[in-house]
């Protein structure tokens, strides 16, 4: 019971730098809500139930324009095709005796901050460790939205312009301590950061949705890192190295 607890506090203690950094982020996201004429109760509602700002922001930019339903929660599905990747990935570390009641809560709070804390993790992935992420990162995700909401109105336009990097400054944390152990991590990180600049500058690649051009990015340099890095299989013969 003791281990048990202590890798869920492992995960609550460092879920709470991602937990800042998502009160911050979706405070601006509250306000944009609040413009709409969505409730407090209904923009904290719709973070609850949709952990992704990206989609959240695209999902208000429709509304705005009148947009039919279907047609958000298509852009919405497109934006984050991404985090079936990581859900692939993610179930590849998990322990092979992992219940599928814990698989399925875990695939809820895929983002790019919980992910990056989850993969880096040393060994198999405990769910009791992605849990503790969770229960620090998601209440302040619906938390902020709330007090966006709320106090959106009165906030000076500069001050939540400021409130929108934090998410930067919180995803560099994620990446940086393996970049700084690891310089196969490094440089696919820099190599990431540069491809992601280059699809940005190709005018023909513009009608390319933001979700799209990640997922291009990801498989086409996970893969070539895969072949040029690859990783030693330190199972012994026999055993099985992963489980879907």
């Amino acid at each position: 019971m003791g281990r048990k607890r202590n890798i869920f506090f492992n995960g609550l203690r460092d879920g709470l730098p991602v937990a800042m950094g998502y009160l911050a982020v979706a405070f601006t996201l509250g306000s944009s809500a609040a413009a709409l004429g969505l409730s407090p109760f209904e923009a904290s509602l719709m973070s609850a139930l949709n952990n992704t700002s990206a989609g959240e922001f695209s999902a208000f930019t429709l509304m705005a324009a009148g947009t039919t339903a279907a047609e958000i929660a298509l852009t919405t599905l497109i934006l984050n095709m991404r985090y079936f990747l990581m859900s692939c990935v993610l179930s590849q570390k998990l322990d092979k005796n992992t219940l599928f009641f814990h698989r399925f809560l875990l695939s809820f709070a895929v983002t790019d901050e919980i992910f990056g804390l989850s993969v880096t993790r040393e060994g198999k992935l405990e769910a009791l460790y992605s849990y503790g992420i969770m229960a620090a990162a998601l209440p302040a995700w619906t938390i902020g939205t709330y007090l966006g909401a709320v106090m959106g109105s009165v906030m000076p336009a500069n001050v939540s312009a400021a409130l929108n990097m934090a998410v930067y400054a919180m995803f560099i944390a994620v990446i940086m301590p393996p970049a700084k152990k690891d310089k196969t991590v490094a440089l696919v990180v820099a190599v990431s950061m540069a491809a992601s600049l280059v699809f940005s500058l190709i005018p023909a690649l513009e009608a390319i949705s933001g979700g799209v051009k990640v997922i291009i990015l990801t498989v086409a340099i996970s893969l070539a890192a895969a072949v040029i890095f690859p990783v030693e299989n330190k199972e012994k013969k026999g055993a099985v190295s992963c489980e879907a």
